[in-house]
Order: C-alpha cells, then sequence, then structure tokens
C-alpha cells in the first residue's frame, strides 16, 4: 500500500509521518541495545524491544543521532540475514524522547551525554525521575543537587546534551529533503546547535563552507522552506555555483554572456534576473570583471593568476643572479664530461643556452626527446660554479624521478616552500623567499594556478626559473592552464623537443603515443579477447579488442590476475597500474577497485576483515592512494602507499608510504582510496612498469587526445589496451574539448607591454 501515512506523535517541530513503501511495515518501541554502529554512515544493528509485544528483535540501518533508551517508530521490511538470522530492514525512522523513568534510565545510562555513565543516570533518574530530561534542557544547573556533580561536570553535560539536541533537530529537519547521513554531521560538526538556524536563514551559505554539499541540496532545502525560485539570495548563489562549477573543470574565468547563459538554464530562471544578479556579485566584489581579458572570476583565481603575471614580469625585468658564464665554452665543456663521443642535438644545446641566459625559459617536449639530458646537464655547468640549484615537481614520484636523473636531490613543491600545517600557510614567500640561483621545476604541465602562484611568490627577483614539461599532456588537476598560458604569452624563451633521441624511447608505446598526438585514429595492434595465450610476452603494445563493459572488465581481470603474473613474472599489484578515464560504470574505477581487490589481495581472499569506510574496504596488503594533501603526515594528493595494519575495534590503520609507516584515524580514511586502479590525472606524474587502460564508448564523454597521450606515456614498458577500437579513435579525433578559459596570458601581456 504506497499511499499509506501513518502519523506518529509530534517532536520539536518536525512532524512526524512515515510513508510506507509497498510490503513495508511500522515497529514502534525503544532501542535496547546497540550491538554494532559505524561513526561514518551511522548503519546500527541493535536490539529493539517492541511496545505492542514486549518482545526484542533485531534491527539494522541508518539511525543517527539515536541512543539507547529512545523511543523509535520504523519503517521497513523484515529480511533473513544469511549470518545473522531474522531482522528489520530499516528505510526511515523518527524518534522521540524517552518520557517513562526506565527509559529516561537507559537512555542516559547509555553513554549518550558525555560525564553520565550508568551510576550518575541512577542518581539524577532517581533524583529528577520523569522530569529529568526538563531539567538537563532548561535547569541545567540543579544537577548540582546530585553528590559528586559539579559546577564543571553539570557545564558539561549541558554542553553535550545540546550538541546532542542540535543533531537530533538537524537530522529530522533534512531527512524530509533527502540529505544524507553524512551530509548532515558534516553540517552539524560546522555550525554546531546553530545549524537548523542557518539552514533556515541561509541555506546557500553551506554550499562553500561545507565540502561535498552543492547547489542542488541547497536549493532543494531552500524551495522547500519558502525561498522563492527568482529570490536574489537564490540567483547569486546560482551563479556562484555556476562559477565553482566551471572553475571545476579548469576554468579561471568564463566570458560574461556565456556565464549568464549558462546560470540561466542551470537555474531555469530569466535572463534578467541572472544579469540582475551578476551586477550585484561584481559590485560587491564577489565576482570580478576584467574588461580587456573580456573575463569574469571569482577572486581567488583573479589574484593567482595576477600574482603569477606579477612574478613573471619581476623576474623578466630584473638582472640574473647568476655568475658570468661563458654559455659555448660551457655547452662543450658539459658535452664532453658526458664522454662516449654523445653530441647534443642543436635543439637540447639551445635548451642549455636558454636556461643559462634567460631569467625564466621553458623546455616542453615528449618522452625521449632529451629532457633529462639537459637537466643534468644543466645541474653539472650551475653545479661547477657554485650555484645553489633546487629542484621540485608538483608530486613525489615525479621528484623522485627527477633526483635520480640529475644526481641531485629533488623535493615537492610543497616540501620546497614549507608549509606549517600548523599555520596553514606557505612558510617560504615574499618576506622569506627561496635562496637559491636557479630553480628547476619539472612536470610542469600539472602546474596550477594557485600553486604556480604560491612558486612565483618565493622567488627572487634575480632568480632563474625553467620549466620542464609535456604541454601535450592533461592539464592541471586544479583550474588554470599555466604551462601553455606562459608559452602562448610570448614572453618567455621556448625550447620545444620535437625529436626522439633515446634508441630505447623508439618502442611501440612512444611511437603510438606521438601517432595520437598527430592524429592516427587507427589503434595498435589488436588481438580478440579471448586469445590472451596468443600475447607474446616480449611485446610492449597490444590493444585487446572486448567493447562490452562486462567482458572489457573481464579481460582487465584475466591480465591482471593471470596473464601478467605467469607471462612476465611480475608482481600484479605493484609493478601494474590500471588506468581508467572515469569513476562510475562497470569498468569505472570504483568497480574496478573492488574487483581488483578481490583478485589480487591475499587478505581478502581469505576471508580477512577489513575497515569499512564509505564505499571502500581497507584491507591489509591493499595499495592505496592519498587523494587530498596532508601537510602533517608530508604525503600528498596522488601519493601511493600500502595498508600494514587495520585495526578493526577502533577503527584505525597503519600504511607505508615511501618507506615510512604513518598511523591514520578514522577522520583521516576519507582521504585515502583503493588504488589498484586510479585515473588518468592522479597517474600524472607517475611512471610505471606495465599500464592496462580500458576504454569504451560509453566513457565517451571524457575521451580526450590529451587524456590518452597521458596515459600510454605512463607505462615504462609495457601497454595493454583493452576495450572497443571505436573509442580509441574518439579519444584521438577529440583534440577540441580541454580548452580552458584563462586570463593569465592577457595579464602577463598587460604587465609588460
Amino acid at each position: 500500500m504506497p499511499n499509506d501515512t501513518i502519523s506518529l506523535d509530534p517532536i520539536v517541530t518536525t512532524p512526524l509521518t512515515i510513508r510506507l513503501h509497498h510490503g513495508e511495515e511500522v515497529l514502534s518501541g525503544v532501542l535496547e541495545r546497540i550491538l554494532f554502529f559505524n561513526e561514518d554512515n551511522h548503519f546500527c544493528i541493535g536490539e529493539f524491544r517492541t511496545g505492542e509485544e514486549n518482545q526484542t528483535v533485531t534491527i539494522a540501518g541508518a539511525l543517527p543521532g539515536v541512543q539507547c533508551g529512545e523511543t523509535l517508530r520504523l519503517a521497513g521490511q523484515w529480511v533473513d540475514h544469511q549470518r545473522f538470522g531474522r531482522q528489520f530492514k530499516i528505510r526511515e525512522f523518527r524518534s522521540t524522547l524517552p518520557s517513562t523513568v526506565y527509559g529516561i534510565r537507559k537512555y542516559l545510562g547509555s553513554g549518550l551525554v558525555e560525564g553520565i555513565g550508568k551510576v550518575y543516570a541512577d542518581k539524577i533518574v532517581d533524583h529528577f525521575g520523569v522530569d529529568t530530561l526538563r531539567i538537563i534542557s532548561e535547569e541545567s544547573a540543579r544537577m548540582r543537587e546530585i553528590p559528586g556533580i559539579g559546577r564543571q561536570r553539570a557545564k558539561a553535560i549541558k554542553k553535550a546534551w545540546e550538541e546532542q539536541s542540535a543533531v537530533r533537530e538537524v537530522m529530522m529537519f533534512l531527512q524530509t529533503y533527502g540529505v544524507s547521513v553524512a551530509q548532515c554531521v558534516k553540517i552539524v560538526a560546522k555550525y554546531g546547535n546553530d545549524a537548523a538556524a542557518v539552514l533556515r536563514s541561509e541555506p546557500y551559505q553551506v554550499i562553500r563552507e561545507i565540502p561535498g554539499i552543492g547547489f542542488k541540496t541547497a536549493d532543494k532545502i531552500a524551495i522547500n522552506i519558502g525561498f522563492a525560485n527568482d529570490s536574489p539570495q537564490r540567483i547569486e548563489a546560482g551563479i556562484l555555483h555556476a562559477m565553482h562549477t566551471l572553475e571545476d573543470e579548469g576554468h579561471t574565468g568564463f566570458p560574461r554572456e556565456d556565464l549568464q547563459s549558462y546560470a540561466t538554464e542551470l537555474l531555469q530562471s530569466a535572463e534578467a534576473n541572472i544579469a540582475r544578479g551578476v551586477e550585484v556579485l561584481v559590485s560587491e566584489g564577489s565576482l570580478c570583471h576584467h574588461i580587456k581579458e573580456g573575463l569574469l572570476q571569482l577572486p581567488l583565481s583573479n589574484q593567482a593568476e595576477t600574482k603569477i603575471a606579477q612574478g613573471v614580469a619581476r623576474l623578466l625585468r630584473h638582472p640574473s643572479g647568476l655568475p658570468p658564464i661563458k654559455i659555448e665554452p660551457a655547452v662543450r665543456w658539459v658535452q664532453e664530461r658526458a664522454g662516449d663521443g654523445i653530441a647534443f642535438a642543436p635543439e637540447q644545446s639551445e635548451a642549455i643556452r636558454a636556461t643559462l641566459s634567460e631569467k625564466i625559459s621553458i623546455i616542453t617536449g615528449g618522452p625521449g626527446t632529451g629532457k633529462t639530458t639537459i637537466l643534468r646537464a644543466i645541474v653539472q655547468i650551475l653545479g661547477a660554479k657554485k650555484v645553489k640549484i633546487m629542484l621540485a615537481s608538483p608530486t613525489g614520484r615525479a621528484a623522485q624521478r627527477m633526483s635520480e636523473a640529475a644526481g641531485l636531490k629533488a623535493r615537492t613543491i610543497h616540501r620546497l616552500l614549507n608549509f606549517d600545517p600548523a599555520e596553514g600557510r606557505f612558510m617560504v614567500n615574499e618576506s622569506n623567499p627561496l635562496v637559491a640561483g636557479i630553480v628547476i621545476l619539472d612536470e610542469a604541465s600539472m602546474l596550477d594556478n594557485r600553486l604556480a602562484a604560491v612558486l612565483f611568490r618565493a622567488l627572487r627577483a634575480q632568480t632563474h626559473l625553467v620549466l620542464v614539461g609535456d604541454v601535450d599532456q592533461l592539464p592541471s588537476v586544479g583550474a588554470g592552464n599555466v604551462l601553455k598560458d606562459l608559452i602562448e604569452s610570448g614572453s618567455i624563451r621556448v625550447t620545444r623537443l620535437q625529436t626522439i633521441y633515446r634508441q630505447e624511447a623508439r618502442s611501440p608505446i612512444v611511437t603510438a603515443a606521438y601517432e595520437v598526438l598527430g592524429g592516427n585514429p587507427v589503434a595498435p595492434a589488436r588481438l580478440p579477447a579471448g586469445d590472451l595465450q596468443k600475447i607474446d610476452p616480449t611485446e610492449d603494445l597490444r590493444f585487446i579488442v572486448a567493447p562490452d563493459p562486462e567482458q572489457c572488465l573481464q579481460t582487465v581481470l584475466d591480465l591482471c590476475g593471470k596473464f601478467l603474473p605467469r607471462s612476465l613474472g611480475i608482481d600484479p599489484v605493484w609493478d601494474v597500474q590500471v588506468i581508467a578515464p572515469m569513476h562510475k560504470g562497470v569498468v569505472g574505477i570504483a568497480n574496478l577497485n573492488k574487483q581488483l581487490q578481490s583478485l589480487l589481495n591475499v587478505s581478502v581472499k581469505s576471508g580477512k576483515s577489513g575497515i569499512r569506510f564509505g564505499e571502500n574496504l581497507f584491507c591489509v596488503g591493499d595499495k592505496i592512494i592519498q587523494t587530498r594533501n596532508n601537510y602533517e603526515k608530508q604525503i600528498f594528493n596522488g601519493d601511493q602507499g600500502k595498508i600494514k595494519v587495520v585495526n578493526l575495534e577502533s577503527g584505525t590503520m597503519a600504511a607505508e608510504f615511501d618507506g615510512k609507516t604513518l598511523d591514520f584515524d578514522r577522520s583521516e580514511l576519507a582521504d585515502l582510496q583503493l588504488a589498484y586502479a586510479t585515473t588518468v590525472h592522479k597517474a600524472q606524474g607517475s611512471e610505471f612498469p606495465v599500464v592496462v587502460l580500458p576504454l569504451l564508448k560509453q566513457q565517451y564523454m571524457l575521451l580526450q587526445r590529451n587524456l590518452l597521450y597521458t596515459a600510454l606515456t605512463r607505462g615504462r614498458k609495457k601497454v595493454f589496451l583493452v576495450g572497443d577500437p571505436a573509442a580509441y579513435a574518439m579519444a584521438v579525433r577529440n583534440k577540441e574539448s580541454a580548452h580552458r578559459c584563462t586570463a593569465l596570458r592577457q595579464k602577463i601581456k598587460s604587465l609588460l607591454a
């Protein structure tokens, strides 16, 4: 009876009704005992004493903010669990505070309120009886009538009670609007007792203040509590949301008319309303309008690009701080040191000259084009002149490779600029700049606007800066297209390396990568999915045809679980990296990780338990990836590690990153994901012995030429493409989709004019 409605007793100000779905029942009673509770998703298994029959049953489902002793009304269905037997599966619940002495005693004795355990619960209830909860809420000072409860404990009890009340009120308030439990918890953590008031008065405030809560959620709440569709608050919040969405796509600004059209469609409001909203936001400084660039920008993006442009101008206008160097003899000297009759190609020599003579220079080229040779030569020349050289890269893996290539220590940009977690800022800045004659940054295509701004601010005016990178790779994850914008500004000396010099780099992988850049849509040598046994183990590159998603998934699993370890004798976890374009779907990152974990992790295969956090199950032996910079632990977005220990009781674990074992509490698990499979962006800056890349037409939204090129060049020895050759062709032909609207080029030109 899907239209049946059962009214429940009212509490606070929320009408308590449960709308039944087909085949559902309602249980009423008291939560007697909590057997299991997951703090992350609030999934609870408990013993429940029904009011009607006074019998105890097992219930299971999400019960946020609920404690033992509460009276609950539950909507759901009876199920037979394979392991735990018959239980009531909860879809929805409503709660009232206990009104009997028995219920109150159990409620307070459950440990709900800090400072009240079972002993004090008994004393308080014995003294105040059925008025106990009212006394705590309205006359908390009277708790000092209980022996052993002083002023401090009474205050602590009152505070804990108010926090629980805030959780309860917000949960009840938001449940109507489909807000997830995790989002409710974030809202309460941010606003505390003011959460409900904030949501009722400024529902759009939560969009930018709380990660994970978007405009659609806030908009749904606002519309339901009476905000008009064309209210100024909604329009302005929607425009800013549109700008942030565009920034998430990589743009640092957007043309005014295009933004207004975008926001009009998003908000389903009249364009005149949007235009007025833009005017208000520009006038109050929430949007910056640059007439010369023709773009609207968010203030932080505008500030970052301005800092980069100012940094470029300052470096180019200031004399070099390097000692006198006779460039041509220096080039001959370093070439002689290379030995074995090695002769620099003209463009390699040109890159070395530019580095020594220009305050800012850029070296760009693909794999095998001599970037490492140039880097080593620069370090040798300037090292002989006793110049202070600093090497850096956006990622730890890239920094490690840079160190090995140059014979000099390289660091991540965050370590180079000494980010202090306690201060929340970089300690190396304008006031405390880097003391270096030259700074060389590798993998510069990964540099986004915000990080580039920090770097330019930290350079002394006399320092040389060299940016090394492959401009044909994917642009940065963050907003901006710094390397490309610097090149196209026309203000900086650029050396383009276009010839492959390393013989070992003339592999089918590199050849295919350059054919992708050249627009050749023909996939490499193909083989049907059922013929894996016919693959020659000496081959570097192979396309395995499996156009159906399920077939593609199974082929990836067969490669990683059978063919690669048996035929090549490699570790399928640590020598192989599966890289996929999308998170969702049969061959999306989430499902690939789940399937590969079950296939490759010995702990999982042997039935050992792990820590469940959201959609992830973390087990000993898992390959994991850090997804956000953690400055306290000195691990950064993209760093990979291995789980060494899991503590099921505390929900904590230890993992090894770069030879160091680090401890993680539950709050830090949100920044970790399984890494058997990862995105192309997360793999950027890294190389792997073997790469497996699923490509299907269903991924069309993300199939781009630079994405395919970047993925191919992550494989150091072998690459296996699995999927549909038509998807390969789609990616090659999709050249324009990566365009980003930025204002950096124009700002540099304006400052240098």
